[in-house]
């Protein structure tokens, strides 16, 4: 009676305590992704990506000026001053002259070294390096500060990968090589798997429950059993690597999961529309195609949803059927790998490129996922 009452029993609290942890488990990360695609190499090394928009302490390397240019004379000695910040100031906090100990010294304190050789720096970054003739000579005295530096935005990474980048950081091309295999790889599936499921659904013939259980089997083969048979039949039939092969490949294994979620859906709509309309005179095609494909949008959408992420985000299935030597048909996803490769150390440029990546399917699923559960749930109750 509790429960009839209004109250939630403990194990509708435990699915919405559980809903809320695969939320946030699945959201920190794009989260971390977007804030560091906005941040500098050196502050992404110095602290998370929660502390963006708080002050971070780098450790950073300067040296000072020339002295064979700079030097002036000071009685028996000879002093070079200046300030080792050009235009981007920071607010020291520790310093040395020693990479093995970049923190011995406070703002305003004097390093010594040999034969009186001495450098001081201050907390704004003015320093006066004294020396002899011989000691102020060649490249300036280096200086390790630590020091303390503002929260940083820029959309320099974004200009690198979709614009200015090399071809190997450039992901202008990928993205578009992408879109000309998402794209036909989501419509023709769904061209196809319609008919069949409509046929499946609302016509008697023959075999039809034989078709519907091989549909059903065909769910559980792992695709990876016909990479290698299907790309010798492409190779066979001369269609070989390039876009017609990627396309037939991934409507090849998008289509059974496309006819079973279309025609749970077909089948549960009501008989009596298809029937007036038989009465009045309609084809099967005029039933089809205007009234069932209207009716049968949200399944058409659910499947839409899956395949566009499915094949946005393949990397097998394009490395067998469409990647060659050449390079120029690469997709995102082996454009991301590659960068793994060379630029493993950059993470601001990897962690652009995942979200770039990831932008296109978050925007597809936003906008139709209103659609996505009511087309998964068709036909699971009557």
């Amino acid at each position: 009676m509790a429960t009839i009452a209004g109250k939630k029993s403990g194990l509708v609290w435990a699915v919405h305590i559980s809903v809320v942890f695969l939320v946030l488990l699945w959201l920190f990360p794009t989260i971390g992704l977007f804030v560091s695609s906005f941040r500098t190499a050196d502050q992404i090394s110095s602290s998370g990506w929660w502390a963006a928009l708080f002050e971070s302490e780098q450790n950073e390397v300067y040296r000072a000026a020339d002295p064979d240019d700079n030097r002036v004379a000071d009685g028996d000695m000879f002093v070079v001053s200046g300030n080792i910040f050009e235009g981007d100031p920071r607010q020291i906090r520790a310093w040395g002259i020693s990479s093995r100990d970049v923190s011995a010294f406070q703002p305003g304190e004097t390093a010594e070294m040999k034969d009186g050789e001495s450098v001081t720096l201050d907390a704004d970054g003015n320093y006066v390096w004294r020396g002899n003739d011989k000691q102020l000579s060649g490249r300036g005295q280096r200086i390790f500060i630590t020091a303390t530096v503002p929260p940083e935005f820029t959309i320099d990474n974004y200009r690198t990968i979709l614009f200015s980048g090399s071809g190997q950081d450039n992901m202008a091309k990928a993205f578009f090589n992408t879109l000309t295999v998402t794209i036909p790889a989501t419509i023709i599936p769904i061209v196809v798997a319609a008919f069949a499921a409509y046929a499946l659904a609302w016509m008697e013939f023959p075999g039809r429950a034989l078709l519907i259980a091989a549909v059903v089997g065909l769910l559980v083969v792992p695709l990876q059993l016909a990479l290698i048979p299907l790309l010798r039949l492409h190779l066979g039939i001369g269609i070989g690597k390039g876009y017609l092969g990627v396309w037939l490949a991934h409507t090849a294994f998008g289509m059974p999961l496309a006819v079973y979620l279309l025609r749970n859906y077909m089948v549960g709509l009501p008989r009596d529309i298809i029937e007036n309309a038989k009465v009045d005179g309609a084809t099967d095609f005029q039933i089809f195609t205007r009234i069932i494909l209207p009716l049968s949008f949200p399944a058409l959408a659910s499947f839409a949803i899956f395949q566009f992420l499915w094949t946005w985000n393949d990397l097998l299935v394009a490395k067998v059927f469409l990647i060659d030597a050449t390079g120029s048909t690469t997709v995102m996803t082996n454009q991301i790998v590659e960068l793994l490769g060379t630029r493993g150390g950059n993470w601001e440029i990897l962690a652009t490129a995942a979200f770039v990546s990831i932008a296109v399917p978050l925007a597809v699923f936003f906008a139709m996922q209103r659609y996505l559960v009511r087309g998964l749930l068709a036909g699971s109750v009557k």
